[in-house]
């Protein structure tokens, strides 16, 4: 079952290294199984391999491959782009290097890795050809020296997933619920879902699935509605269930319909948190406030799909938008993995629920949005803001919400 995990919520390990020194070597030992063409000929790795498997007891996982950091082939320049572009999808850098050797092609690896706050694994391969003299240590525990040539897997792979245990942040071996904070175990769920244009035949969408998993871990009862339904639901269940759950195209109604003493946001909002930082995202949706005719606002979602008739974010989103400001806007989308490199001219970025990314990917985005002075919401904090119900949604999550408020009375201040 571990295979079904979506790639976004596994732990991301790329390794790296110069051309040959057994990067790919040291991927098939990891995994058991000959997953990546090996070859003493350089540069035989001509795009990142990707190999999804469960690696215990840190979880599910997936190794990035790359080509090698030094490669100079009539191709280098496609692969290294490759590369450098696992250096922000990676949640921790494996360096493979040989013993005695230290060149600035390594040298970029570590700094890649202390510019990002990336936890860096060194791995001190082919020792077998070029022993480490004797009384030689590991220079801390993100030092493993390896001879992947040797019958030795077991041992090997044991001192590598010491290392990544010791060296990753909390957060990565315990991710952040979705909705465990929110509920009380015996409680109920109540999760709205419309079933429109853009709903999968026959089946639920990936963030709907999370969180209804995330409740039941926490032992929770889940009802599953159509906004149609959901009053007459309520007025069914006794005693109150303890939260719901929204698609954002409906907030609206699922707010009106919601006793004011009953804990309601959004899945997209629930994601803001679980993959990114609502506390800032809320704090940016405050900025539609502050669009002129003429600002240039980017959409950013996560996964590219055939857009449907009513497109979320291609859509609806710009048509409340301009609906609200009253601003003829130029609005820009960037889908899938495509995140435009000239951040700096846009007034705002609102970037959808991010289910598609990995944490890092996300924070990593968020980043570099700071960097470019640009403030940065959420759909499903955007779409509650242009609906009028924020401070509603915002309600279970009281460090999102006063910063929310925050900066509305800063904005307020600022005009006397």
């Amino acid at each position: 079952m571990t295979q079904t995990v979506p790639k976004s919520m596994r732990l991301q390990i790329g390794i790296f290294g110069r051309t040959n020194v057994g990067k790919s070597s040291f991927l098939n030992m990891v995994a058991g199984q000959d997953v990546a063409v090996t070859s003493e000929i350089p540069g035989t790795t001509t795009d990142v391999v990707e190999k999804s498997m469960e690696l215990l007891p840190i979880g599910p996982v997936v190794f990035l491959d790359t080509a090698g950091t030094d490669d100079v082939s009539a191709l280098s320049g496609k692969r290294l782009a490759k590369t450098k572009a696992i250096f922000e999808r990676a949640d921790v850098f494996v360096l493979i290097m040989e013993f005695g050797v230290w060149t600035e092609f390594e040298e970029i690896i570590t700094r890649e890795a202390e510019a990002r706050k990336v936890p860096l694994v060194r791995v001190v391969n082919k020792a077998d050809l070029q022993a480490p003299p004797a009384g030689f240590e590991p220079d801390g525990l993100s030092f493993l020296c390896s001879s992947i040539t040797t019958a030795e897997r077991d041992t090997y792979v044991d001192r590598f997933k010491r290392c990544l245990i010791e060296a990753l942040p909390d957060e990565y071996l315990q991710p952040p619920p979705l909705v465990g904070d929110l509920i009380t175990a015996g409680g109920v769920v109540m999760l709205v879902v419309p079933i429109d244009l853009q709903a999968p035949k026959g089946r639920l969408i990936l963030p709907q699935v999370q969180t209804i998993r995330d409740a039941l871990d926490n032992d929770a009862a889940i009802m599953v509605v159509k906004e149609r339904e959901y009053a007459h639901a309520l007025a069914m269940l006794k005693p109150q269930p303890r939260l719901a759950v929204c698609d954002s195209q409906v907030v609206m109604k699922m707010v009106a319909d919601t006793p004011s003493d009953m804990a309601c946001t959004t899945f997209s909002i629930l994601f803001a948190r679980f993959k990114g930082d609502l506390v800032e995202e809320a704090r940016g949706a405050v900025c539609i406030d502050r669009l002129r005719a003429g600002d240039k606002v980017l959409i950013a979602e996560a996964c590219s799909h055939h857009a449907a008739e009513d497109d979320i974010g291609r859509v609806k989103i710009p048509r409340w938008l301009r609906q609200y400001t009253g601003c003829d806007l130029t609005i820009d989308v960037a889908s899938g993995r495509d995140y435009p490199s000239a951040l700096a001219e846009y007034s705002l970025i609102i970037h959808c629920g991010a289910c598609m990314l990995t944490r890092r990917e996300m924070l990593t985005r968020l980043q570099r949005a700071r960097e470019a002075g640009v403030p940065v919401t959420n759909y499903g904090v955007a779409i509650s803001f242009l609906q009028g119900v924020l401070e509603r949604v915002l309600s279970p999550f009281p460090a999102a919400l006063n910063a929310y408020r925050d900066e509305m009375n800063a904005g307020t201040d600022g005009g006397l």
